[in-house]
């Protein structure tokens, strides 16, 4: 999968980490904090640049890509959160649901080798049963024909998330 499916899911939920009641949308460096964290499970691929081996425990779409980073990083932002005036428990939550929402849709794609989900307690690597997401490649190779195809179908495919991201909300009227 390529970037802009992951980052849609960060910035929908900067929308939904938002209050309720807030008709506005989510400020430009809250899009960025969610969008951003949306692909932290992929600091494992800077790995494969200095030599770990894409199969491996720390190698591309191995332990970070597990739930249990998922809710170690949640847990660890949460507890951030309230230096930056969030709730912890929501920001820990939401925070887990995005970094988590990154390896279940890298296992809808076509190719790679799956995702190590239940690291530490099992290295294997998984995929859905479904995979209607084509794989992007990896690198300089994701600016190639074939992988602006793949950007242009994500686009696309998650466009009511950027649309949720980033369309205002009507205002409720009170009575």
């Amino acid at each position: 999968m390529a970037t802009l499916g992951h980052i849609a899911v960060g910035l929908a939920a900067a929308r939904v980490h938002k209050e309720p009641r807030s008709s506005a949308p989510p400020q430009p460096g809250a899009l960025a904090f969610w969008g951003l964290l949306a692909l932290l499970p992929d600091v494992d691929f800077f790995g494969l640049l200095i030599g770990i081996a894409y199969g491996t425990t720390w190698g591309h779409r191995g332990a970070t890509h597990s739930f249990a980073f998922a809710v170690g990083m949640g847990a660890v932002i949460g507890m951030l959160a309230p230096a930056f005036g969030a709730r912890a428990l929501r920001t820990a939550v939401v925070a887990s649901l995005v970094i988590a929402s990154h390896p279940i849709l890298d296992t809808l794609t076509n190719g790679g080798r799956g995702c190590a989900l239940l690291w530490p307690v099992d290295n294997t690597r998984y995929f859905s049963p479904w995979n209607p997401l084509p794989v992007a490649p990896l690198g300089l190779d994701l600016l190639s024909p074939y992988g602006l195809g793949v950007m242009a179908f994500e686009l696309v495919v998650f466009s009511p998330l950027w649309l949720y991201a980033i369309w205002p909300r009507r205002a409720k009227r009170s009575a």
